[in-house]
């Protein structure tokens, strides 16, 4: 594709690494722009960004390549129009704002506290594996109910399925782990929706979708709410433990704990891009799109667009405008759990906080978040007392 100098040049492995410097370079200069390794078009600037995630009939999700549906089948994610709204509105009213505080909030408190009594003790943790993990896992496990399905269960569903949608996004052939923990996945929803489990969201989802419909939308679920609350949780830490002075401004005022979500939200969105599909020949910024051409939105350099954002790359927990960010996407397809998943990590940083004692990042265990399209440090080892 000539004309996109600085597409051609950038690769997948420096999105994963260090995607910032990149991504401001090409949102200034080639805003929409033709990635040869991605072998579609990458949009950074804000304003593109949400004329593409707004635009449902011209950019849709709807395509057989969408890596998710590869392995988990049409579901919410993968569908749009009429169809995406059946599929989405048996599980939209668990999520609205009063409906997650009255039937979440207290489970979120009691495991979170759990979490951090076990590990108070010594002094030193790897928050992700041994904290934000582990909540994200139990609040999804709580909401989907599933008969004979523990934690540590799901989240080696999780594991697989992730790994193996990453690996289709990236081009690379995935062995079967993630199709067959799909597979245990839709047998753990048909036992649930056959014994009847009222407190289960897939028993109600049932009613008004087969029973494939309703495993696809569970593996929904179970993905999007243990990665996005994980890497949230992750990322925000990260961001407070190396701005000390932010982090002083969040303990001398815990209104401004919600401020720091946002923020870190915007800084490293969880995940980093989503894709959606041209359905027609159109233009967008300075590109001339193609019908079937893959349109990958950066979240990530959308979220730092200085246009919107005053001094980008600031971590400010008093920006006032940081909820402008597009971690959740938006459109049709906005995050179904976000009020959950911002419960999460208000309660989770809210006691680590008041519980762990000059709470800090370990100097012999560097962290920084990397991935392509999920984004957190892989480990994030601190300290406290």
């Amino acid at each position: 594709m000539i004309g996109f100098p600085l597409g051609a040049a950038t690769t997948l492995a420096e999105l994963a690494s260090d995607p910032h410097p990149r991504l401001a370079r090409l949102r200034a200069h080639e805003p929409v722009s033709w990635l040869p390794e991605l072998n579609g078009w990458l949009v950074t600037r804000r304003d593109l960004a949400l004329d593409v995630m707004r635009d449902a009939g011209t950019f849709t999700v709807d395509d057989p390549r969408f890596s998710t549906a590869q392995v988990v089948g049409p579901s919410m994610l993968s569908l749009d129009g009429d169809a995406h709204t059946r599929h989405r509105e048996p599980f939209a009213a668990a999520f609205r704002p009063r409906e997650v505080r009255d039937g979440f909030a207290e489970f979120i408190e009691r495991e979170t506290d759990r979490l951090v009594t076990a590990l108070e003790p010594a002094g030193a943790a790897e928050l992700r594996r041994a904290f934000a993990g582990p909540l994200a896992v139990a609040v999804v496990t709580e909401a989907l109910g599933l008969v004979g399905a523990g934690s540590d269960t799901v989240l080696s569903w999780y594991d697989a399925i992730v790994r193996t949608v990453s690996e289709i996004t990236a081009g690379r052939t995935a062995d079967t782990a993630g199709h067959d923990a799909y597979a245990e996945l839709r047998t753990a929803v048909e036992a649930t929706v056959a014994k009847g489990a009222e407190s289960s969201l897939l028993t109600a989802a049932a009613g008004r979708l087969a029973l494939p419909e309703v495993a696809s939308n569970a593996a929904v679920l179970m993905f999007g709410g243990i990665e996005t609350t994980e890497a949230m949780i992750t990322n925000a830490l990260l961001h407070l433990l190396r701005h000390t002075d932010q982090l002083a401004l969040v303990r001398a005022d815990s209104a401004l704990l919600g401020g720091a979500v946002e923020e870190s939200l915007r800084l490293e969105p969880g995940a980093a891009v989503v894709d959606r599909y041209a359905t027609r020949d159109l233009t967008l910024g300075p590109a001339a799109i193609q019908r079937g051409d893959l349109v990958t939105v950066s979240l990530a350099g959308a979220n730092r667009d200085p246009a919107v954002f005053p001094d980008p790359d600031r971590f400010d927990v008093r920006r006032a405008n940081a909820r402008l960010q597009l971690a959740f996407a938006h459109g049709p397809h906005y995050c179904l759990a976000a009020h959950l998943a911002r419960l999460e990590a208000r309660i989770a940083l809210r006691h680590l906080l008041d519980r762990l004692p000059a709470l800090r990042l370990d100097p012999d265990h560097p962290a920084a978040p990397h991935g392509l399209v999920f984004r957190k440090p892989p480990t994030l080892h601190v300290l406290w007392g």
